[in-house]
Parts: C-alpha cells; structure tokens; sequence
C-alpha cells in the first residue's frame, strides 16, 4: 500500500484541461445555433410578457381576481426570464473565471 504523502500527491494530480476556442471543428457554428435559440427565447419572453400583461389589465378591469393575479405571475416570470437570457453569458463566464481560480 503506498504511503499517504503518495496518495496525496495521487489526489492533487492536475490534469492540465482548459478552454480553448479553435479546438474542434464546428465551433462558430454551434455558437451562431445558441444565439439564434437565445433570440428566439427572448422574442417569446416578449411575447409572454405582453399576453400576461393583457390578462392582468384585463382581469383588473372586468373584476377577475384570478385572471389578474395569473397575470401578474406570468409578467413577473417573463421578467425573470428576460433577465436570465440577457445574463446567461454573463453567469456563465463568472462562474468559469471563478472556477478556474480553484487550485
């Protein structure tokens, strides 16, 4: 059985992985796919946004508590959803930066 300094320097071992852009063969292509899908996921955010607006107004005014109050949960998901799809690269390269500091 090997002696703890060994297995320790065993478990410290550092594989030597990091991101680097170029290194496969479709990248741009990937990338263009994910900011399309991120486009299309804003444009229907607007879209959920403005039907959720139109039932809070339209429950408001016709006495519809119901309708008024899933209107409101509707405005504020596609408003937290609009946020985290303009943060999302943000976020993501936070936390790498932040990941890539743990030694």
């Amino acid at each position: 059985m090997p002696s703890l300094p060994t297995r320790l320097v065993h478990l410290a071992y550092d594989p030597g992985v990091s991101p680097k852009s170029g290194g496969l063969p479709g990248l741009s292509v990937l990338r263009t796919v994910v900011n399309s899908i991120n486009l299309f996921a804003i444009i229907a955010v607007v879209g959920a946004l403005a039907v959720s607006l139109a039932v809070w107004a339209w429950g408001h005014h016709s006495g519809g508590h119901q309708a008024e109050a899933n209107g409101k949960k509707g405005a504020t998901v596609a408003a937290g959803a609009a946020l985290g799809l303009g943060a999302a690269n943000g976020i993501v390269a936070f936390f790498s930066a932040l990941g890539s500091q743990v030694h």
